[in-house]
């Protein structure tokens, strides 16, 4: 039976170091998602290193790197990235391949590239633009009306933060005293848990939105502070879709977040959000103002108008009672004539007729008288009575016409309060208008006035 030649672990461990040591000597440049940091209080990182393909993780590898040169790459990435090193980062590691006899094989990490962990972000930063834009709501939220006044605000903040401190004091210390209702929602604003907890937020807000007028999110600023989570691809949805409008005042002057852009309305800084919710009031207030001073202006306009047509009606009226006046007076007058000429033809027709029957009643009396006296007498008494009626309505109804004709008298009409004004004997008229200096006569029922006209 041939000997089996044997090894000791630690001997093939340490022919893998040997190996691993001339194969690999000198530093890699590796790219690779940095899982999990594993930072220990000595200081020193253990992180957890893996590749993945989707969510599938196809290599993983553990990592080293010692306090001084962790201190180091951090303070860098944070002058570049504007946030320290994280769970789930993609980085550009500088790697040096070791394998401990103790501890296997791992990657010494010596520094991180912080521009490709920007040009990641920024990556993740127009993934999310395109994603948003594919699905056409990009500016969506903008699209939505915004209030009058924006009275009932839902404030999405920390408790504890700078950012909503700002935002509350300069609402309510503003000069005009405007009153704003504000309703503090706590939520993470940074960091990994931020976009879980902003989105179940507002989801909340969402369940009595018909309690409030717009959302606003802010807290302060600060490079050290992770500003990622605003352009994650949910929480950008969920704020676009989001049916009142969402204002940010995220405090940071670097480029937009994808969050801002969806949002209604972004500001620099909490205040700058809050001095834009005070304008809003003034420029109403002020339009209000406007309103009235129009109000006043139109109104003074029509009430002008109003008196100038009213004027005119006067002038007019005069005009139309004069000018009726006169035609009454003349209409009158030939009423009268009209009607003296028919009484006096009816006195005369009667008068004949009576002449006439008075000749005939002599006649047939005379002759009757001779052939029946009895009879004479009492036709005689007949006729008196039929000549006593005859008479009687006569007399009636000459006195019916008599106050007729005095009725149409102008001096009845002068008595309800009419006048008659003349010029040299002549009723006034267009032709013969008074002119300045004329002597005019006004007749009343009471007598008579003469007038000099002094004006136009």
């Amino acid at each position: 039976m041939t000997d089996k030649q044997i090894f000791t672990l630690q001997q093939v461990a340490s022919s893998i170091r040997k190996t691993i040591e001339h194969r690999y000597a000198q530093s890699y440049w590796v790219k690779a998602e940095m899982h999990k940091l594993n930072r220990f209080p000595s200081g020193h990182a253990f992180p957890e290193l893996v590749q993945k393909e989707g969510d599938k993780i196809i290599a993983q590898l553990g990592g080293t790197i010692w306090k001084q040169q962790l201190d180091r790459i951090n303070q860098r990435f944070i002058s570049v990235v504007k946030e320290p090193l994280k769970d789930g980062l993609n980085l550009l590691l500088l790697v040096k391949i070791n394998f401990s006899e103790t501890y296997g094989l791992s990657l010494q990490i010596l520094d991180v590239d912080p521009s490709f962990s920007l040009g990641e972000l920024q990556k993740q930063r127009d993934e999310t633009l395109k994603k948003l834009s594919e699905l056409g709501i990009l500016n969506k939220n903008q699209l939505l009306e915004f209030p009058l006044i924006p009275k009932r605000i839902a404030v999405i903040s920390a408790d504890s933060s700078k950012g909503l401190s700002d935002f509350m004091e300069v609402l309510e210390t503003n000069e005009p005293g405007y009153k704003f209702f504000t309703y503090l929602f706590p939520a993470y604003l940074q960091g990994d848990a931020a976009v879980d907890s902003i989105i179940g937020t507002l989801k909340k807000i969402k369940s009595i939105q018909q309690h409030f007028d717009l959302v606003v999110i802010v807290r302060g600023g600060g490079a050290e502070v992770s500003m990622t989570c605003y352009n994650h691809f949910e929480l950008c949805e969920t704020i676009a879709e989001f049916p009142l409008p969402i204002l940010t005042g995220i405090g940071h002057s670097t480029n937009l977040t994808v969050a801002e852009m969806v949002s209604f309305r972004n500001a620099i800084t909490p205040t700058k959000l809050a001095e834009f919710l005070i304008q809003t009031y003034r420029e109403f207030d002020q339009q209000i103002k406007d309103l009235q001073t129009q109000l006043f202006s139109i109104s003074k306009n029509n009430l002008q108008a109003s008196i100038y047509e009213f004027d005119a009606l006067i002038r007019l009226f005069k005009t139309i009672s004069i000018s009726s006046l006169e035609q009454n007076a003349s209409i009158l007058m030939n009423e009268q004539n009209k009607l003296d000429r028919t009484v006096q033809y009816r006195i005369d027709k009667h008068r004949t007729t009576l002449n006439q029957i008075r000749l005939n009643f002599g006649y047939v009396a005379k002759n009757n008288l001779n052939r029946n006296e009895s009879k004479l007498t009492e036709a005689k008494n007949n006729l008196e009575q039929k000549l006593l009626n005859l008479f009687e309505r006569s007399k009636n109804e000459l006195r019916i016409r008599e106050n007729k004709v005095e009725m149409l008298d102008p001096i009845h009409v002068l008595k309800r309060g009419f006048s008659i004004t003349t010029l040299g004997g002549q009723t006034i008229k267009k032709n013969n208008f008074p002119k300045k200096g004329d002597l005019i006569q006004t007749t009343t029922a009471f007598g008579k006035i003469d007038s000099k006209v002094e004006g136009d």
